[in-house]
């Protein structure tokens, strides 16, 4: 026998059983106990520990840990106690015939040593396991909310395992089975809300408590195919992710010879469940139209490509400045929707000559202008690109709009636009300004293009977003980088970013929807970058600050804090979707936002910096660069 531990357990049980028959014998016989030989009594318990140390070291009750005592340990516990039980009373009756021993005091001893073997394991199990959930809770991580498929073995598994893990990434709120036998039970604690076909009705429900879930996780392996299909309908319906628990006998053949970091999906960090829209709405706008996309081989741009694809437009036209992106995004679309009419153009949204010949050749009847220079750092070290880019081609395009009769143009903006602190920001909010003054003129003269703006925050997994940075720096094995411990951001999916795009526009199109509005989800709250960080290195199966570190770097050029969604002028008011909001305009006249667009862009084309920075703080007056990070001086 090895190990401290053991030994020590060993001990403890030779003593219960020494224990144990005195024990008996005084639920036997009560306080007439104190008539029998004493020492009789010390040879009798001296005799049945003795037996109980051979019986205990030959059935090898000390191989299990106390910390996993389960149903396996009772039954080897109880073996061993009926072998001692039976070993002992021959030898006894070899002795004195079992004189001074009452006959019922073998059966009593047997539950009584039964008792005293299993109850400190059991005990001592119970405590572990909830020490592990007090340390877990400890943490102060946030844990992914899903739901179990599957009222079975599996999912019992799986809870005693989150359970037991301090770094456990998910906390199941709920469970649902494909049959109704076991709802309203529970497992661990989990109950068992119903069945999959009604998931809808425990997802509201789950909702209204604050405890709506963001995934389905199926641990049922014989689930059948009509209730996989329900299941894949509801989630995406439900806007929730699908996955499935591994099975315990899928083995890899490979071992890595560093840490294997597991796949991480960009829902399980953003700590809320995805909104889910009116799509409906969403498909008659798109239904047999001719949409335009610009910037449709980036983030925003592939996946509003995607989807207005999917809604059945008369034909798609997709606008990409970089080649590669134009081929990848048109190749994935003709894959996909091989029947689509699609025309791929590559183009330069500055070139005001060939987005005018590309808008004559295709008429588009729905534009979407998802183009731009969106890093910080690098528009901040370029601040004239951004500015002939988010500005200059902002106008371009939708001056493009005007003159070809384009029903609606939808401008993508951003938080950072709202009191900026950067130039990208700046820039945005100026492109807004344009956008809103067309919108407002239109209205006022009875027709024309529509000009729809919609502001969101950060984009999980977008090019230049952290995620895909903090996913490299885990591969890697870290450390991961953090700005600043306070730093916070709004985020968002990508399909609820364009979502948001498709709906804003729905509701902009409408007669009633006022001038030159700023279309704003309600993204909840902002989400520290630092807890972010450790949210992904949880759900890598990791351990934060001791296997994967956290390093702060400082405030980039043109960074802040916090993000904002809605100015302090802009009143927010409620739309039709309770999670979408709008912002009133605050802009000047159509003629003067022009002027200054103007005299914007000759500063850029002259790469004159200061210029360009002067006119910014003059424009746009909540422009503080000096409460983000570091900036450039310019020399001059």
């Amino acid at each position: 026998m090895k190990g401290l531990r053991q030994k020590i357990a060993y001990g403890h049980d030779i003593v219960a059983a020494f224990l144990s028959l005195p024990a008996s014998m005084f639920l036997r016989q009560g306080a007439d106990l104190v008539f029998y030989d004493f020492g009789f009594i010390l040879l009798a318990a001296s005799l049945f520990a003795a037996v109980a140390a051979v019986v205990f070291w030959m059935m090898r009750l000390y191989g299990g840990v106390w910390r996993y005592a389960s149903l396996n340990d009772l039954m080897a516990i109880t073996k061993a106690v009926t072998l001692v039980v039976l070993v002992f009373v021959p030898l006894m009756f070899l002795l004195n015939r079992l004189e001074w021993i009452p006959r019922s005091t073998p059966i009593i001893n047997w539950f009584v040593l039964l008792a005293m073997l299993g109850g400190p394991r059991f005990l001592y199990r119970q405590f572990k396991d909830r020490r592990t959930g007090r340390a877990r809770n400890g943490q102060g991580a946030r844990r992914v909310p899903v739901i179990l498929v599957g009222a079975g073995d599996a999912s019992e598994m799986f809870i005693r395992a989150l359970a037991r893990n301090p770094m456990a990434a998910y906390e199941p709120v709920g469970i649902v089975g494909e049959k109704s036998g076991r709802v309203g039970r529970n497992i661990h604690g989990v109950h068992v809300l119903g069945t999959i076909e009604s998931l809808p009705q425990i997802v509201e429900r789950l909702d209204r408590e604050g405890h709506r879930p963001q995934r389905l996780i199926v641990t049922q392996e014989d689930l059948s195919g009509d209730s996989m299909k329900l299941l894949v309908e509801s989630a995406d319906s439900l806007g929730l992710k699908l996955a499935r628990l591994p099975r315990l006998t899928d083995f890899r053949n490979e071992i890595d010879d560093g840490v294997r970091v597991r796949a991480i999906d960009i829902e399980d960090v953003l700590g809320r469940a995805q909104h889910v829209l009116d799509r409906a709405s969403m498909q008659a706008l798109i239904n047999d139209r001719r949409v335009l996309i610009t910037g449709a081989g980036g983030t925003i741009g592939g996946e509003l490509s995607r989807q207005v694809a999917s809604f059945g437009p008369a034909s798609l036209a997709l606008v990409e400045n970089s080649e590669y992106a134009l081929y990848a995004i048109d190749l994935e679309i003709s894959e996909k929707f091989s029947a689509l009419d699609r025309l791929p153009f590559i183009a330069n949204v500055r070139d005001r000559d060939r987005m005018r010949r590309i808008f004559a050749e295709f008429r588009p009847e729905l534009v979407f202008h998802a183009a731009a220079l969106k890093h910080v750092p690098v528009v901040e070290a370029h601040p004239g690109e951004g500015v002939l880019t988010n500005v200059g081609g902002t106008r371009i395009v939708a001056d493009c709009c005007r003159e070809a009769g384009v029903d609606a143009m939808v401008l993508i903006s951003t938080d950072k636009a709202v009191n900026p602190t950067s130039v990208m920001g700046a820039s945005k909010r100026i492109a807004e300004t344009y956008c809103q003054a067309l919108d407002i003129e239109g209205r006022a003269e009875g027709s024309g293009t529509r000009f729809v703006t919609v502001r969101f925050g950060n984009v999980l997994g977008s090019t230049g977003s952290v995620v895909p940075l903090f996913q490299r720096q885990l591969a890697a094995g870290g450390p991961l980088t953090v700005t600043h411990p306070d730093m916070r951001r709004y985020f968002m999916t990508v399909r609820e970013a364009v979502e948001l795009v498709l709906e804003a526009t729905v509701l902009g199109l409408r007669s009633s929807a006022g001038a030159g509005r700023v279309y704003v989800l309600d993204m909840g709250e902002p989400v520290r970058i630092a807890d972010l960080a450790r949210q992904m290195i949880l759900l890598a199966g990791l351990r934060p600050d001791e296997d994967i570190k956290i390093a702060y770097t400082g405030l980039r050029p043109g960074e802040k804090l916090f993000e904002e969604v809605i100015h302090n002028a802009e009143s927010a008011e409620k739309t039709d979707h309770d999670r979408i909001l709008l912002a009133s305009p605050r802009t000047p006249g159509l003629n003067a936002v022009g002027a200054l667009i103007d005299e914007l862009s000759e500063a850029a084309q002259a790469g004159d910096e200061e210029a360009i920075i002067a006119l910014i703080r003059r424009y746009v007056p909540e422009y503080t660069p000096e409460a983000g990070g570091p900036i450039r001086v310019v020399a001059g």
